[in-house]
């Protein structure tokens, strides 16, 4: 579904990705850890148009979408729920659902949309009339979530889903996100939980300093001694 074939991506005179190349299946979850800064939200960031590579390709389903504009993007059917969840702290609940699918003109298939985020958010449901800036951390999260959703993607990066949350909502976001890939939506996730990640994940990436340096299934992750070492906290 997706193949990203040697990229590199510049920040300013920094390289934050030297020559990355991974691709995702349809119908997988493929996960990417690695430690802070390390390259993997510029990876996505650069998947789903914000940022534009220096050299190298990136193909979505046999066509290339290096460098497209981000709307563009989502219309071929890629959501990205960014980094620290960035809701429209002003607007609804609903308001800000009601924005995933501004691509969008299938008022029925839209209603269905709505209906089929609340039923995995019911706590999303309780909240439709209320500002999205009184939410809590993990609302937020579910928020931002079922945003992207309403774009009815095909592809659904997600950025650092699980970070600043309690254990209990971890595991909730968890079990939502494995619900998503039932349903039929490929998901590439970044995430620092790997032992979390990988417990999801069909396959793995591990970035390190901009350069994918291990990847593999994601049993042979979790048995690896080396990424026991560095990311699960060597057990």
């Amino acid at each position: 579904m997706l193949k990203v074939n040697e990229i590199n991506v510049n920040y300013g005179n920094i390289r934050a990705l030297k020559g990355v190349s991974l691709d995702v299946n349809e119908g997988e979850i493929v996960t990417l850890i690695g430690a802070n800064g390390a390259g993997k939200s510029t990876l996505l960031k650069t998947l789903s148009g914000l940022l534009k590579p220096k050299e190298g390709t990136i193909e979505y389903l046999g066509k290339s979408i290096a460098g497209k504009p981000a709307q563009t993007i989502v219309k071929a059917g890629i959501s990205h729920v960014p980094e620290g969840r960035r809701v429209f702290a002003n607007m609804t609940v609903e308001e800000n659902l009601e924005l995933g699918a501004y691509l969008r003109n299938d008022s029925a298939g839209i209603r269905q949309d709505f209906a089929k985020v609340y039923e995995l958010f019911p706590r999303l449901e309780e909240r439709k009339k209320q500002l999205s800036g009184t939410l809590s951390g993990g609302e937020q999260q579910m928020l931002a979530m079922g945003r992207a959703l309403m774009a009815r993607p095909k592809l659904l990066l997600l950025d650092e889903p699980s970070m600043g949350l309690a254990p209990l909502l971890v595991q909730t976001i968890f079990r939502i996100i494995e619900e998503i890939n039932r349903d039929g939506t490929t998901i590439l996730l970044v995430e620092q939980n790997a032992h979390m990640a990988l417990s999801i994940a069909n396959r793995a990436y591990v970035v390190e300093t901009g350069k994918i340096v291990i990847s593999g299934t994601a049993e042979e992750l979790q048995a690896s001694e080396e990424v026991k070492m560095a990311y699960l906290g060597g057990h």
